[in-house]
């Protein structure tokens, strides 16, 4: 499978260095990138063909992953229109719709839309993907094996759903790191040091994460393993309540939702 990527920047790095440690051949991936030094790093990291632009290259190949920003999308693309085949297109750019994609790439169906997160940095990403229905499933199968080299994949039939997949696991690093800075500040107050407060809340996360994810049960019956009945942790989770921590993250997530859908509405305007 011959592998173009538009774009060089910190996704698609970590893509190519996934997929190589995945088996991929470095000789069957080309990145498209103006810059200079974007294109000597790849190069010299991963020994992959670089180029300034598509007009350097006869075709796209058998996957083209688009790995550039929204708003540059549409010219960025346009020059590929003519290339493009019968290749499988996947995007990794947040907010653009299937059919705004289609509409950029000149009517190309073959396009499967994604949304990884930024552990995908570290091998330790989440991706949603959505395809438009002239994706075969071999073609889901190789987007597939694309994007779970940098993590696990969820795959999403309903498009809609797609900007509640931003809200929650591509803005959710955020929400995390929050919780990992409010604990550093309470470690602080309590006279730790900041590198003993860094090392008990992030032990703490990781731990507790890697706990739910080999737990079949719910999250809910574990915070009440936890919580002995008159001691610390009810303590500290009734206060967090009458703070309305629990409510404010909902909240937060489905205003995260509702923005995706206000800037993919912008984005298909273009």
């Amino acid at each position: 499978m011959k592998i173009t990527f538009l774009g060089g920047g910190n996704m698609a790095n970590a893509l190519i260095g996934g997929m190589l440690k995945q088996g991929f051949a470095a000789g069957d991936i080309t990145v498209i990138d103006p810059g200079s030094e974007a294109r000597s790093k790849l190069a010299a990291s991963y020994g992959i063909q670089c180029v300034a632009a598509a007009s350097e290259l006869s075709t796209a190949g058998d996957l083209l992953l688009l790995a550039v920003k929204p708003q540059q999308m549409k010219e960025a693309v346009a020059v590929l229109h003519d290339k493009l085949g019968q290749a499988l297109v996947v995007s990794i750019a947040a907010g653009l719709d299937l059919e705004t994609l289609s509409r950029f790439l000149g009517g190309h169906r073959k396009i499967v839309r994604c949304m990884p997160n930024t552990p995908a940095l570290i091998g330790a990403g989440i991706t949603g993907l959505c395809p438009l229905p002239e994706v075969s499933a071999d073609e889901r199968a190789a987007a597939d094996r694309v994007l779970r080299a940098v993590g696990t994949t969820v795959w999403i039939d309903d498009e809609g759903k797609m900007d509640g997949v931003t809200a929650l696991s591509g803005s959710g690093p955020a929400y995390v790191f929050l919780f990992i800075e409010a604990l550093q500040e309470a470690a602080a107050d309590l006279g730790f040091t900041a590198e003993q407060g860094r090392l008990l809340a992030i032990e703490t996360v990781q731990g507790a994460a890697a706990l739910a994810a080999q737990s079949s049960e719910p999250a809910s019956v574990l915070r009440e393993r936890v919580t002995s009945k008159g001691g610390t942790t009810e303590a500290a989770l009734r206060t967090m309540a009458e703070q309305g921590v629990k409510e404010g993250i909902i909240a937060g997530v489905k205003a995260a939702e509702a923005r995706g859908q206000e800037l993919g509405k912008l984005l298909g305007a273009a």
